[in-house]
């Protein structure tokens, strides 16, 4: 499919005419698909950041967590969370059986201690995995991705897709309230083929990080037009498509960038984004076992008819939680939503702690205890409420034991003195079940109202954390008794971002924009 008629021919930017683009409909090829990494869940990264690096390169022993497992396991208010395993994600070929359930499905347990330092910058090679046939492959990162503009963060997140072939002019951006995603294709450079490549940053930094990225992209493309042709568009979504669309269009005329820029709606890119990745993509989706303490895939084969109707829970700054009964326009509804959502313990975590970024406040979290925090039934109680289901580690109120600790102190202390008496580790975990729990029980309510059984979480908020996904995961087993299931993704905070690039530029849209 050639979008750009007599690219070989094109010099200079200048010589790039917008009136010769046929956006057409995009279709990718995904047949062979599949996730270059192993990584699922975000518990090894925190692990493994608590070593240190010698100046040999060899890790050595650094402070572990304040806590081990098994006072981990009774601090907990959900069911028991084992300690790690270094099962790997990717099974050879003589374990493939045993580790699959009984409807044949692969069964997952938690994945190996994975940081930046396993996967350093690649130049050129990295060893993926083909999630369709468990066979370790090498695959060449392409040529004109630099390390500058790809870290080892983002190489986790690529999905190779080795038969795709089509031209590709444009790229796709999600601008959230916190974070912007952006999404872009390159061609392999030495075979067929090609990779989404999967990049995040700061919103409040658009100016000058995500513009400035755009912006190389653009130009490396221009430069690299006998592998593909120039990007000519940018499918733009999320409320920053709008509040910074003039700013992007300035931008790219200041540089003598021919660009288009295309908006389109987040509830639509969202439901469109999900669909893709439930069906196309193998190994995406999974679900996060409470009994057997593990994950497991689900597989790639369902079609679109059979995973409607289904409730989304897109969890972002705050939280969206839409109705969808089949792929159309029409067939999605928002039902509802939070203002409680990542930016509330973002927000919170930033003023009661010195944690820079979310990563450091997930790490918090991972190393704090609850119990210091939050008063719990067996506080109440001193053991388990059977006769209404609670156990004694369920969380009764949250923050309660601060009031209760505060209450009894003469002194009159100043809001930092306060704030000294308790760990920033055990508020960090404490907001988290709190945010968590919140969202958990709100989703089950809302699928109640419409029989829905099924329901997928995602966005940036989840981050592959385990403490969010089996927080999530145990309040809507909970109120639901086992009878609604919780699906999580290894894209959560993709979704708006791989719709718009899916959906692709068409030209009703183009000629409204270029009025």
């Amino acid at each position: 499919m050639g979008l750009i008629h007599h690219r070989n021919s094109i010099s200079s930017l200048e010589e790039i005419n917008l009136e010769f683009a046929d956006p057409g409909t995009i279709k990718i090829d995904c047949s062979g698909a599949y996730i270059a990494n192993d990584h699922l869940l975000k518990q090894s990264i925190i692990q493994n950041r608590s070593h240190s690096t010698n100046n040999n390169g060899q890790l050595t022993p650094g402070e572990l967590s304040s806590t081990s497992s098994e006072e981990s396991i009774t601090r907990t208010p959900s069911p028991e969370l084992p300690s790690e395993t270094s099962t790997n994600l990717s099974s050879s070929s003589d374990e493939e059986d045993r580790n699959k359930d009984n409807n044949g499905r692969s069964k997952i347990s938690l994945p190996p201690n994975l940081n930046k330092s396993t996967v350093s910058k690649v130049s050129n090679s990295q060893i993926a995995v083909d999630a369709t046939s468990n066979i370790h492959e090498p695959v060449i990162l392409d040529e004109e991705i630099d390390e500058e503009m790809e870290d080892s963060k983002d190489i986790t997140k690529n999905i190779t897709l080795p038969r795709h072939n089509s031209e590709i002019i444009h790229i796709s951006v999600d601008i959230g309230g916190t974070l912007t995603k952006l999404i872009y294709f390159t061609k392999s450079s030495s075979s067929l083929g090609g990779r989404l490549h999967f990049k995040d940053f700061q919103t409040e930094n658009f100016k000058h990080e995500v513009l400035k990225f755009l912006i190389k992209l653009v130009q490396k493309s221009v430069s690299k037009q006998q592998i593909q042709p120039p990007i000519t568009y940018i499918m733009a979504t999320g409320g920053g498509a709008h509040k910074f669309y003039q700013l992007m269009k300035k931008s790219f005329k200041k540089y003598g960038l021919p660009m288009k820029i295309i908006a389109k709606d987040e509830m639509e890119c969202l439901i469109k984004g999900l669909n893709w990745l439930i069906t196309k993509i193998p190994n995406e989706i999974f679900t996060y076992d409470l009994d057997e303490n593990n994950t497991t895939f689900i597989p790639n084969s369902l079609q679109k008819e059979t995973i409607f109707p289904y409730l989304l829970v897109n969890i972002g700054s705050g939280v969206s939680m839409i109705k969808v009964i089949g792929p159309g326009p029409d067939e999605f509804e928002r039902i509802g939503g939070s203002s409680l959502g990542g930016g509330t313990l973002w927000g919170l975590l930033s003023l009661l702690t010195d944690a820079k970024d979310y990563n450091e406040m997930l790490e918090m979290a991972e190393r704090g205890n609850n119990e210091n925090v939050d008063l719990l039934v067996g506080d109440i109680y001193g053991s388990n409420y059977n006769k209404i289901g609670l156990k004694a580690t369920h969380i009764a109120s949250s923050f309660a034991k601060v009031f209760k600790k505060l209450r009894f102190t003469n002194k009159q202390l100043t809001p930092a003195e306060k704030l000294s008496q308790f760990k920033p580790e055990d508020i960090a975990r404490s907001l988290l079940y709190s945010v968590s729990n919140n969202i958990g029980q709100i989703a089950y309510l809302q699928a109640c109202r419409f029989n829905l059984k099924r329901i997928y979480f995602g966005g940036s908020f989840i981050s592959g954390h385990k403490q969010t996904i089996h927080t999530l995961s145990y309040a809507v087993n909970f109120w639901s008794k086992g009878e609604m299931k919780s699906y999580f993704l290894r894209h959560e905070g993709y979704l708006g971002s791989v719709g718009a690039f899916m959906m692709g530029p068409n030209s009703e849209t183009v000629r409204t924009q270029a009025q």
